[in-house]
């Protein structure tokens, strides 16, 4: 008994619990990531680019502020201009603006400790009684006490503090615990009447397992300390690691590639969208937050997978006009995935056109048409994909609905003319693959379609896209080990009989009012050219047809 008061004795002295300073001084933690964040080299320019603490209020509506780093507000002016996306950027879109408004504090490099003593006062002034301040900060918290950034925090929560003098200017200062910054943030957010909501770090494309199946957590670190400075402190504390992190294992590896750019820290767009929607499912879900009222109401989609029958698998169809059409005029134009229903036994598969016309692959990603079929699949489902017709146009002016040609991983930053906003765009392939991950990972089987034929015809042959889109989503199809219909060729072959057998004008036949869209003669002979396809590149699917 008396040895294990010693110990605790001898452990509160150790940490600094009674206040007073300790000769040792645990080393901060290693900066294993090796990224460099130059915002705080133009800290003057990211100043002029964060708002007013406070400006956005609306009458006497509160606040929330956003309390960060780059993971929340990436790069100088936190606008997308270097591909990398903050979550923090999102964050208004799911607040009520009647009921508060939201302000996105953070900044790029920042610990808690720079944070603090650079940032800090200038946010403060801007809060007031009934506020709410979201604080995620430790991912700059590393690195060296007292030169280069000299922007490191003693590890734990402890009261130990230690005095350093930066060795390229000079300046003296008093360096404190993680947990202490944590608490001097809410401490000084409780005095002016404000409500702080603490949260763990957005995860790192870091896996810590053999097969690469657990993503690197921070419960052991700067995830742990926040949440026991929450206990402490009695604030809400949001486990966001821990949110976002199983949803990444649950997308796998190769996808959530996809939410990072540039390094295993920045978040892509994609990223930054899970990120953001985890703090709010954080918010939400805890109870009795009054910060939870002031949410929009969820969206629920119930028109996307509504047709399905229990016990029966689902094909979806998704594309651009040449899929559907406004399929309803006898006489008009119409898209194959409007009648490949034809062909298949209804007590055995239920079918949905999702396609939209005049999209790409990019804009049916962007637009949120994606998303909706993603959130209905089920395991055992179907996706039929056909994108090309629309991707080879403007990319960042008229339209802009153009990708980057071919299959590779190539991307680039291009400001929209439109929106003024930044956008990261890739290649045609790269999208494919996307729509072929997400489908995988819901249980669900893509097929991947080259774009049907155009009534063009160069000394008696008819186009064709082998050598670019047909060539790019075969590519893509076969780089991800899914079945691949190659529409184009197949409908194409029989246009050319018809051609060579009848003349072009019976050809014309086909389409309708132009060179790429279709009469229901011809979307039909387009879905039996899928359908013929299927026996050979997915007969599990093929063996629902009538």
């Amino acid at each position: 008994m008396k040895s294990s008061f010693v110990l605790l004795l001898f452990s509160l002295l150790a940490t600094g619990a009674y206040g007073q300073k300790t000769d040792y001084v645990p080393a901060p933690v290693a900066d294993v990531n090796h990224v460099t964040d130059n915002t705080p080299d133009s800290i003057n320019k990211a100043l002029t680019a964060r708002p007013l603490a406070g400006s956005t209020r609306y009458g006497d509506n509160p606040v929330l502020f956003l309390v960060g780093n780059s993971t929340m507000r990436t790069g100088t002016l936190g606008n997308g201009d270097n591909g990398q996306w903050g979550w923090g950027y999102f964050m208004h879109e799911y607040f009520d603006p009647e009921k508060i408004t939201v302000e996105n504090h953070a900044l790029g490099g920042m610990s808690s400790r720079t944070f603090y003593n650079q940032l800090w006062a200038d946010v403060l002034k801007g809060v007031k009684k009934g506020d709410w301040v979201i604080i995620e900060l430790g991912h700059n918290d590393n690195g060296p006490y007292d030169e280069g950034r000299a922007r490191a925090s003693i590890p734990g929560i402890g009261k130990e503090t230690i005095d350093v003098t930066i060795k390229e200017t000079g300046e003296k200062e008093t360096v404190y615990t993680y947990g202490e910054y944590l608490r001097k943030f809410v401490c000084d957010v409780k005095e002016k009447g404000g409500n702080p909501i603490l949260m763990s770090l957005t995860p790192r494309n870091v896996w810590d397992d053999a097969d690469s199946t657990i993503v690197t957590r921070c419960r052991d670190t700067f995830g742990g300390w926040a949440q026991q400075v929450a206990r402490q402190m009695r604030v809400p504390f949001i486990d966001l690691n821990e949110i976002t992190a199983a949803k990444f294992e649950k997308f796998g590896k190769e996808k959530v590639k996809t939410m990072f750019y540039l390094d295993r820290i920045h978040t892509s767009q994609f990223g930054a969208r899970v990120n953001v929607e985890s703090a709010v499912e954080g918010i939400r879900n805890y109870k009795k937050l009054p910060l939870a009222e002031m949410l929009l109401p969820e969206t629920v989609d119930t028109v996307t997978g509504k047709t399905r029958k229990k016990g029966i698998p689902m094909l979806f169809t998704i594309g651009d006009s040449t899929v559907k059409n406004t399929d309803g005029d006898e006489d008009g134009m119409w898209g194959w995935g409007s009648v490949i229903g034809e062909l298949f036994d209804a007590d055995r598969l239920t079918i949905e056109n999702h396609a939209f016309p005049g999209r790409s692959a990019r804009t049916f990603l962007d637009e949120g048409r994606w998303d909706r079929v993603y959130n209905a699949l089920h395991p055992g489902d179907y996706v039929l994909i056909q994108f090309g017709h629309n991707d080879a146009g403007d990319i960042n002016v008229g339209k802009a609905r153009g990708e980057l040609p071919g299959s590779g991983a190539e991307s680039k930053v291009f400001k929209m003319e439109k929106t003024g906003k930044n956008q990261v765009v890739y290649t045609y392939g790269w999208y494919l693959r996307k729509f072929i991950m997400d489908a995988k990972e819901k249980g669900a089987t893509p097929i991947i379609v080259s774009h049907t034929p155009r009534n063009k015809f160069d000394n008696g042959i008819i186009e064709s896209n082998r050598d670019s889109f047909g060539k790019w989503a075969k590519e893509a199809a076969e780089t991800m080990g899914v079945p691949f219909v190659d529409l184009n060729e197949i409908s194409g072959s029989k246009l050319q009989k018809i051609a060579d057998e009848s003349g072009l004008k019976e050809v014309t036949s086909y389409y309708c009012k132009d060179h790429t869209h279709f009469c229901k003669k011809g979307a039909r002979m387009n879905a039996e050219s899928v359908a013929e396809s299927l026996k050979e590149v997915c007969p599990e699917l093929a063996a629902r047809l009538k």
